[in-house]
Order: structure tokens, then C-alpha cells, then sequence
């Protein structure tokens, strides 16, 4: 029944494009016209040992990618085509790939063995497949097997590990996979890479060994094989077994304290002495071990603190050795790790653990580390003066400011000094060092900062200087800038202590941003962020001056941007770049200067050319709309208020492709903001472009291919819509409604276990009673009548989200809201329903018992609404 494919297969990967092209054609038309059969010829291509290896390579990638999507949408269709697809067919498929494991053609098995995981994703949770395991493990267990069949089948069952749930296998197929898996990892009957597949299988596996970790004699045998792996010759077997602790410091956390001793001495003996891909695995068992105890820590009352809480305090109980391990690895860079974003290496990782062993203990790393600074960050090696700044700056967070602020007082003027030193290094790290400061220990509205009237002259003078040093270094001042500004925000008096500062800072980080060569993209950006920042953190009252000045400055350099030759697609991009940040900017500036009455006028006076300027932008990328340019025109409606209308009719095409653009659906949820901040300016102004809008809003609801996380944002838009036009809302009603209450439906069916779903949630609940209030309002003076329908349905959602007691408060705050404006707008129409609804006596009972004054002020005010419909 399969079809003879190899040609077809190897013409697809033809030099010649022309021949390439028709085969490509073919296979899709086979595809598309049979998949059940393509799919077998695959299948048959890629266990075929006398098949030439390109064509069984090229067989195996398309099964693989027709069975898994990275997007949800498209994998969804593809499982559903196999699970369509007639038993038979499916057991031959299953049948060649587990007889292409013993291929002894590598790239073939391990193919097949990826395959294999993919359908037992699919079908061992609808229990399908069931002989799967037991035929695997058989492949371990028959005597003579060769050393490939076995290291291809415990590639396998790792990859079905991964793919699969601990849910979906019995404890009897877990105990026969953890037990083949760790025999497979014995050095004395298996070779390296038997082991070695063996030892990565069981890092898969490991979610599954619940009950054996619970079982002493079974957990005590496992860690004693992990441990004895990471002591193999084989540096790869070695890593994987590091992998295994990594993984196991975070699921069975709870059980270490027995082996934490030898742990110890296993990874301290690596860290200082092995290769560095084994060492780096050795500090990621420290720091997984930090991250589980700052998590229990989070959740610790202080009663559990002295009970039998699982919180064993390992890092605590390690310190004085810990410490001083990770501080050697500070000494260990490599000679181009700032030029590099993608460097890895042990002294980055080594600092990143520190810094979490310093999250987690708190003030006693001060003085385990405050040595290690002193004597190092004088010495004449770079080495030294580096990681005395990188092991300062890793341990800001954590120790109280009482403890930290005096070392960090003490050491200024040196960090200062070090801005200027020879090494390019040592001033990178220093510069993220003091924004590391300002970000921890500067915040005079909270009543604690290291700057004062006395330093800050010097540090804004080393700091502007140092914008002039190597990108990578600049980039870097630039966030020390950023967060020196962002901790005066909302200081009172202590914020004009900045504020003399601000033209030169504006005027070096805009100069900054110009100077920076066509590589230097990140550091144009950084500046430009900053520029944001300081602008929004500013006073207004001292700042407005240099703000308004600084306005068209950016307007210039905006309408430069599009006279940039564009010669290539890198270009392009480029000039996005820009204009994106360049949009960042006005926005931030637009909503600085429209808060306050003295100020607005500066926006009116310049809001045509800022428009212009922003529908030039939408017009250079044909359908592509920039994030920061539709958040940027959000807020110029604010600033102008009625007088947006006339920029309607040109932008509002724009607006038509922001809500049609799925792909990038982030652009998407922005729009429907925009639509919102348009509504808002506009009021019942808005009412032509209202058709065309709520039916792209319908059709985004509708959409299967949207990114679920639009969809709330489009309910609350409803609500903006209905309160711009009142009772002209009306026309939409048999539309919008049944998709809230669709909505509405899916919260009450939602499985809340998964805590990104159980955010969507809460999100999708606000958004729902947000739009029920907006339209409710709405038609409060004129047709509420239309609302009577849909009252008991909104009251049965009311009930349901107070049922559950685990409910976010800003959910409790919406549901309150909405039946006060329910009792508003429909009065004495409801005064039965709401008697029939005793819940709400204790759903008001318990708000204005809360410590949130603005719930209690919500709940009085809904109170009064009911009781005035209640005596009329």
C-alpha cells in the first residue's frame, strides 16, 4: 500500500531549484491528497536500511512535523488528522518505526525515536498504544540485543517521557521503566552510550518517580546510581548525571537532607575541578535548590517555621562553604564574555548563584562576601578588580538595607573610580553593579536611599561621561540611568534633586542614542528607553521645560527615519527599530505633558504633525502596525480629547488591521486598547466608525486562530463602546451578549489547576462584568429595558464567582460593581430577581468587612443602590 518515495525525497533536497521545487510540490500534493498512505511511505522510507541516508532523513523530519506544530492551532489539526486516520494503517506505521530502533544507521533510530514520543503524546492519554511500553522494555530486557537497539530505546522512552503525563502511566509501567532505565546506567554491562542514553532517559523520567522518592529503600538506590554516574570518565554521562540532580533539587527537594552531604562534595569537587559544561551543571543544583527554598519562604508563616515544614535550609546550613566556592568561580571569566549576549560560562553562572544564595539567606552573605571584595578589587589583575564588583553587585538583593547600605556607602567612590579603569570588563560589570544599586537600595519615596545631595553631583557627572565608553559598557550606564530616575518618581521634595540634571542627562542620552553606529541597535534602543523613563519620572513642574523642547527634537528625528535608503530587508528592519523606539518615546512624552492643564497645550499645539508623522509610520509597513506607534495614538486621543475625530478617517484603516492581525497578536490586543482610549475621546463622536468596529471584535471572538489572551481585552472594549454611545448600543446587543454569556460558560466549565489558566481566568471574569457594566450604564437614561433579558443570566454568573473561594479580589471588586450598576440602570424592574438572589446579602457582607477601601467604598454604594429598589 505504500507508495516508492526515495527519488521524490532526494530530488526535495536537489541543488537545482527548479527540480527542487517539484518535488517539494509533490510530496504536499500527496500529503494533502493522502495522508494516511504518505504518511505509511514515510514510514516505510525511514526503516528501510538499504534507503539512501538523505532520503531516510528528510522522511523521518516530515513525519515528525506532521504529527507536531510549535502553534497550538496547527497542532490540534494535526493530531486530529491522526487520530482520523483507520486503525490498521496507524498499527503498520507504529509497527516499521519501533523496527527502525534497531537500525544501525544512528540518525534513522534516533528520528524514529522522536516519532514514537510524538504519537504516544497523542495517544497514550486517550488510552491507545498500550502495548508501547512493555514492547520497549522488552527491547532491554531480551538477552544478545545489540548495545544500538538498547541505546535507541532508552532514547525513546526518554523522549516519551517527556512528552507524556505522570498521569498517564500505571505505577507498575513506571516502576519497569525507572528500573530498565537505571540498570541501563550500570557501568560494568553497558557501554558509554547505552549509559549515557540511560542516565538522560531517567532526567525525563524523573516526574514520574513520585512514589519511588517517597519509598527510602527505591529512592536511596536511585541516588546512589545518580550519584556514581557523576563520577563516570565520560564527560557527557557526567553532565547528564548533574542534570539529574539539577532536576531532582526541584521535584524531590523535600528528601535530600539525607544525601546532601555527599551532593556537596560531589558538585564542590566539580565546580573547582572538572570541565566547565559539568561545573556549570554543578552551581545550577545550588541555585535550583535556592530557587525551591525563596519559594517556601514565600509561602512560610511563622508557625511553620518551627513545625515539620519542608524547608531544611540547605543553603543556610551550606554557607560558609557555598560561599566561597561560587566566589572562585567569579575569577574564572573569559576574555570576550561582555561582547557576547550569548556566553555562558562558569563565573556568570557562579554570580547568578550567588545572588540567589543572597535571596535566600539575606543579611548573613554580607560578611562571607565583603572580604572576598576587599582584597580583590584593588589588585592589579583585571581578574580580581571584576568579580570584587560582580560579587557586590550579586548580592544587593536580599540582605536588609540596613545591612548592605553601610558596605555600599563605603565602596562608592571606589565603584566611581572603577568607570574609568584600563579594563573594558571591569568597568562593564561596575556600571551593572551601580544600576543594580539604584535599582535595590535607591528609593527615597519608600525612605531609604544610598545617593544624597553630597554624591549625586558626582555620580551624574561619571555616569554621563561613561555614555561615551564602548557600546556594551554605555548600554549598560544607560540602566543605571534609567533606575537612578525611576527611584526618584513619586519622591516629593527629594525628586528635585534630580531635576537640575535632567537637560544634560536628556541631552547625552539623545546624543548617545545618535552616535550609535548601525551595530550598536541595542544600545540605540537602551538609550531611548531611558530617555521614556526619565521623562516619566520626572516632576512635571520643574521638568516641563526641557520635556517640551525635547518634543520636537524626536518628532525631527521621526520624519528622518523615512528618508533612510532602504536597500535590503536588514534595513528595513532597522529602520522599524527606530521608528518604534522613536514612538516609545512620544508616547511617553505625549502622556507627561497631557496630565496636567499648564502643560497640555504643548501636545495640542504639535498633535497634527504628531499624527502625520504616526500614519507615516503605519504607511511604511503596509500591513505590519508598530505596538509603541498604536499605544503612542492611544494616548494622543486622550490628549485631544472630541478633536481626534478628525484624524478618524484616515487611521481608522489602520485601526482595521490592528484588529485583523492574528499573527501578531499582541498588535492585536493593543488595537482593541486603542479602540477604548478612542471611545473614551470621542463619546458618542465615535458612533460612525461603530459598525465596522464591533463587527471586527465579533470576529476576533469568533476566531479559533486569535491568541486567547485578546479575548478579554474585547469584552471590556464592549463596555467602552456602549458607554461612548448610550442607548445607540442597542443595534449590538443580539450579537455581543450571547458571546459574554458564551464566555461567561466557559469560566464556569474552566479547569482552574494550571495557574496561566487560572490568570486568563480572572482576566476573562473582570473583562465579562466590565463589559456588563459599561453597556448597563450605558442605557441607565434611555432604553434600559433592553438589559431586563439578560439580568437573571449576569445574576447566575454573579453567584458562581462568589462560590469560589479562591477568587482574585480585583474579580470580586468587578462582580461587586456590576450589581450596583445592574441595580442602577434596571431599578424596580429587578426588585424580584433580587430577592430571589440571598447570596448577595453575604457577598456584600463579606466586602465591607475587607481592608481594600475601595472595595468597601464599591460594596456601600452597590448596597444603597439594592436598598433603594427595595422600599420603592
Amino acid at each position: 500500500m505504500a507508495m516508492e518515495i526515495t527519488q521524490i525525497l532526494l530530488s526535495a533536497q536537489s541543488a537545482d531549484a527548479r527540480v527542487r521545487t517539484e518535488a517539494e510540490t509533490s510530496l504536499r500534493q500527496f500529503q494533502e491528497q493522502n495522508l494516511p498512505v504518505f504518511l505509511l511511505s514515510l514510514s516505510f522510507e525511514l526503516s528501510n536500511n538499504e534507503k539512501p541516508t538523505e532520503s531516510r532523513r528528510l522522511a523521518g523530519i516530515i513525519l515528525k512535523n506532521s504529527l507536531d506544530a510549535k502553534d497550538a492551532t496547527r497542532k490540534c489539526i494535526l493530531v486530529q488528522q491522526w487520530m482520523g486516520i483507520e486503525v490498521a494503517i496507524k498499527s503498520q506505521i507504529k509497527e516499521l518505526l519501533l523496527r527502525t530502533l534497531g537500525s544501525s544507521a544512528q540518525e534513522a533510530w534516533h528520528t524514529s525515536s522522536q516519532v514514537i514520543a510524538k504519537i504516544a503524546s497523542i495517544e497514550i492519554p486517550q488510552k491507545q498504544w498500550p502495548e508501547l511500553i512493555a514492547t520497549l522494555l522488552n527491547n532491554m530486557t531480551q538477552r544478545d540485543q545489540p548495545s544500538s537497539l538498547k541505546q535507541a530505546t532508552l532514547e525513546t522512552l526518554g523522549y516519551v517521557c517527556e512528552e507524556i503525563s505522570d498521569q498517564d502511566l500505571v505505577q507498575d509501567e513506571v516502576n519497569t521503566v525507572l528500573t530498565a532505565v537505571v540498570q541501563g546506567m550500570n557501568l560494568a554491562e553497558h557501554s558509554p552510550e547505552v549509559r549515557l542514553a540511560a542516565t538522560r532517559a531517567l532526567c525525563n523520567a524523573l516526574g514520574f518517580a513520585q512514589s519511588n522518592f517517597e519509598n527510602e529503600m527505591e529512592r536511596n538506590y536511585i541516588m546512589k546510581v545518580v550519584c556514581e554516574t557523576a563520577l563516570s570518565k565520560e564527560v557527557e554521562i557526567r553532565k547528564a548525571a548533574f542534570e539529574c540532580l539539577v532536576s531532582i533539587a526541584s521535584t524531590y527537594y523535600d528528601v535530600l537532607e539525607p544525601y546532601m552531604q555527599t551532593l556537596f562534595e560531589l558538585t564542590s569537587n566539580a565546580v573547582k575541578g572538572d570541565v566547565e559544561e559539568v561545573a556549570l551543571q554543578a552551581v545550577e543544583f545550588w541555585s535550583s535548590i535556592c530557587d525551591e527554598e525563596i519559594e517556601l519562604q514565600e509561602f512560610e508563616s511563622p508557625e511553620s517555621a518551627d513545625s515539620g515544614s519542608p524547608h531544611s535550609r540547605f543553603i543556610e546550613k551550606a554557607l560558609p562553604a557555598l560561599v566561597p566556592m561560587l566566589l572562585e568561580t567569579l575569577l574564572k571569566q573569559e576574555e570576550d564574555q561582555d561582547q557576547d549576549d550569548s556566553i555562558w560560562n562558569i563565573s556568570m553562572a557562579g554570580g547568578t548563584c550567588l545572588g540567589l544564595v543572597s535571596r535566600t539567606v539575606g543579611d548573613p552573605i554580607v560578611p562571607l562576601v565583603i572580604p572576598f571584595v576587599e582584597d580583590n578589587i584593588r589588585k592589579p589583575d583585571w581578574h580580581s578588580r571584576e568579580a570584587a564588583t560582580y560579587a557586590l553587585g550579586s548580592i544587593l538583593d536580599g540582605p536588609t538595607f540596613d545591612k548592605i547600605s553601610p558596605l555600599v556607602n563605603a565602596g562608592f567612590d571606589f565603584l566611581l573610580n572603577l568607570m574609568k579603569d584600563e579594563n573594558n570588563h571591569v568597568r562593564d560589570t561596575t556600571a551593572w553593579t551601580l544600576s543594580r544599586i539604584f535599582e535595590l537600595l535607591h528609593s527615597p519615596a519608600n525612605g531609604f536611599s544610598v545617593l544624597s545631595p553630597g554624591n549625586l553631583p558626582r555620580v551624574v557627572k561619571v555616569l554621563l561621561d561613561s555614555l561615551q565608553d564602548v557600546p556594551n559598557v554605555a548600554q549598560k550606564v544607560c540602566g543605571a540611568i534609567y533606575y537612578l530616575a525611576q527611584g526618584f518618581e513619586d519622591a516629593g521634595a527629594s525628586a528635585s534633586l534630580l531635576s537640575p540634571y535632567l537637560p544634560d542627562i536628556l541631552t547625552r542620552l539623545v546624543a548617545t542614542a545618535d552616535c550609535t553606529g548601525s551595530g550598536d541597535s541595542k544600545l540605540r534602543s537602551s538609550a531611548y528607553e531611558t530617555i521614556s523613563e526619565v521623562v516619566r519620572c520626572a516632576n512635571i513642574a520643574e521638568a516641563s521645560q526641557i520635556i517640551a523642547q525635547l518634543l520636537p527634537a524626536i518628532m525631527n528625528k521621526l520624519a528622518q527615519t523615512f528618508e533612510l535608503q532602504i536597500v535590503s530587508l536588514d534595513d528595513r528592519v532597522k529602520q522599524s527599530d527606530l521608528q518604534a523606539s522613536l514612538c516609545g518615546v512620544l508616547q511617553i512624552i505625549i502622556q507627561k505633558l497631557s496630565n496636567t492643564d499648564e502643560t497640555k497645550p504643548i501636545i495640542l499645539q504639535y498633535a497634527d504633525q504628531i499624527m502625520l508623522l504616526f500614519l507615516r509610520v503605519f504607511a511604511c509597513h503596509n500591513s505590519t502596525v508598530h505596538e509603541e506607534t498604536m499605544l503612542a495614538i492611544g494616548a494622543l486621543a486622550y490628549a485631544t480629547g472630541a478633536d481626534f475625530l478628525k484624524y478618524m478617517q484616515e487611521f481608522y484603516k489602520y485601526l482595521e488591521m490592528g484588529l485583523q492581525n492574528y499573527e501578531e497578536y499582541q498588535v492585536c490586543a493593543i488595537t482593541v486598547g486603542v479602540v477604548g482610549d478612542i471611545c473614551r475621546a470621542l463619546d458618542d463622536k465615535v458612533l460612525p466608525f461603530c459598525d465596522g468596529i464591533m463587527e471586527l471584535l465579533l470576529n476576533d471572538l469568533r476566531s479559533d486562530v486569535l491568541h486567547r489572551s485578546v479575548k478579554p481585552p474585547i469584552f471590556s472594549c464592549f463596555g467602552d463602546i456602549a458607554l461612548a454611545i448610550g442607548h445607540r448600543f442597542e443595534k449590538y446587543v443580539c450579537y455581543a451578549l450571547p458571546m459574554m454569556q458564551g464566555a461567561a460558560g466557559i469560566c464556569a466549565q474552566m479547569e482552574m489547576d494550571d495557574e496561566e489558566l487560572l490568570e486568563y481566568g480572572y482576566q476573562l471574569k473582570c473583562s465579562i462584568f466590565e463589559a456588563y457594566s459599561g453597556i448597563l450604564q450605558g442605557f441607565k437614561d434611555s432604553k434600559s429595558e433592553v438589559m431586563l433579558p439578560y439580568a437573571s443570566h449576569l445574576m447566575q454568573f454573579i453567584e458562581l464567582v462568589f462560590k469560589d473561594r479562591q477568587r482574585d479580589e480585583s474579580v470580586t471588586k468587578a462582580a461587586v460593581a456590576v450589581t450596583g450598576d445592574l441595580a442602577d440602570a434596571l431599578g424596580p424592574n429587578i426588585k424580584l430577581l433580587l430577592k430571589d438572589w440571598a447570596f448577595l446579602n453575604d457577598l456584600l457582607g463579606e466586602c465591607l468587612q475587607s481592608d481594600d477601601e475601595q472595595l468597601k467604598e464599591t460594596a456601600t454604594w452597590t448596597q444603597g443602590m439594592i436598598g433603594r429598589i427595595m422600599v420603592s
